[in-house]
């Protein structure tokens, strides 16, 4: 009930936007992004929750030239845990094939953090909907008349979450990259619901995520990787999470196999072929996801809904936007096929 009222609010917020001039920094105008090459950004004040005032950026490049008259698409990214968005390529590509390009960076991630937050916090999925919300009513607003999400990881959890327990009147397609559907922690995933509910009670006791900076070194082009990006916002060894944290993400995905939420868009369920352990970087970490059982994210990635598309991808890392440029060239063409079927001209 009060998600809902929170969600009108923001609409009524952003109508008076269309009105009144802009004041202040609440809702800060489009300015250049640090990306630069086109790129915008807008901060926009999310109003305040248990760790205080709380804002979301949306970064976008828009499609120089539309045709009158003819349907424009934009797409939305939303990015994953330890994250933000940073992804130039892949927004120029979705430009390149006439798709405006939007991406949130979530608030306390990113361009979003705040001094003296503690960055990724989150206790309820839900918190991240005004995000969402926030981003879509701005793309619709700007003149887009078909949105496709996309999400990677926690971001795909995020995104299929929003979908299954919202209006997806306003979303027409849904791409998952290698979503967050189930922990991967051996043994240890015995011990989540006992963390869950700690985190119910005590939500700030720090929970550890291991010293392993493979992952990263699989990435970085200064390491074995192809990309660079801030490592103060992206960190080389993920961080200490919350028991609060991990009680969202747990009741998150249950809520998606507990049968009462389906996702009634076409979705792109996107995976690597395998998946790779161990806290020291090899070659192998290069060609696989080094984060999540890809088992798990076909098994339960087919449960969200009637139409679900599955991609395996052969040496893709967890993040299969940021594998091997070879391997991109391969990709993007299968993406951009779904979306053409799915979303006929």
């Amino acid at each position: 009930m009060f998600y809902h009222m929170y969600r009108i609010l923001i609409l009524l917020v952003l109508i008076v936007q269309c009105v009144l001039p802009v004041r202040g920094a609440g809702y800060a105008s489009w300015q250049p992004d640090l990306l630069g090459d086109g790129y915008e950004m807008r901060r926009l004040d999310q109003g305040t929750d248990y760790s205080g005032p709380v804002v979301s950026t949306i970064i976008r490049k828009c499609v120089a030239d539309t045709v009158a008259g003819g349907v424009r698409r934009g797409v939305l990214y939303v990015h994953g845990f330890n994250d933000y968005f940073f992804n130039a390529d892949m927004g120029d590509r979705f430009v390149a094939h006439g798709y405006d390009f939007y991406a949130v960076d979530l608030r306390k991630y990113g361009r979003s953090i705040l001094k003296g937050q503690r960055m990724f916090e989150v206790r309820d999925i839900s918190e991240y909907y005004p995000d969402i919300d926030s981003a879509l009513v701005i793309m619709r607003r700007s003149g887009i008349d078909e949105v496709v999400l996309m999400g990677h990881s926690t971001g795909g959890l995020i995104t299929a979450c929003f979908m299954a327990s919202s209006s997806a009147g306003k979303v027409d397609a849904l791409i998952l990259n290698s979503p967050f559907l189930d922990w991967n922690l051996g043994w240890k995933e015995k011990l989540v619901p006992l963390i869950s509910w700690i985190g119910g009670i005590f939500p700030d006791m720090p929970i550890s995520q291991g010293k392993s900076t493979a992952y990263a070194e699989s990435l970085l082009k200064r390491y074995h990787g192809y990309w660079n990006y801030d490592t103060q916002w992206k960190l080389q060894q993920s961080p200490d999470v919350t028991a609060g944290w991990v009680r969202a993400i747990d009741r998150a995905q249950r809520s998606l196999r507990d049968g009462k939420a389906k996702i009634r868009v076409p979705i792109l369920l996107m995976y690597s072929a395998e998946s790779v352990t161990g806290d020291t970087w090899t070659p192998e970490h290069n060609k696989a996801d080094g984060v999540l059982d890809v088992r798990d994210i076909r098994r339960y990635g087919l449960m969200l809904g009637p139409d679900v598309t599955c991609i395996k991808v052969v040496g893709g890392l967890h993040d299969l936007m940021l594998s091997d440029p070879r391997l991109l060239s391969v990709l993007y063409p299968r993406i951009f096929a779904w979306l053409c079927k799915v979303l006929p001209e």
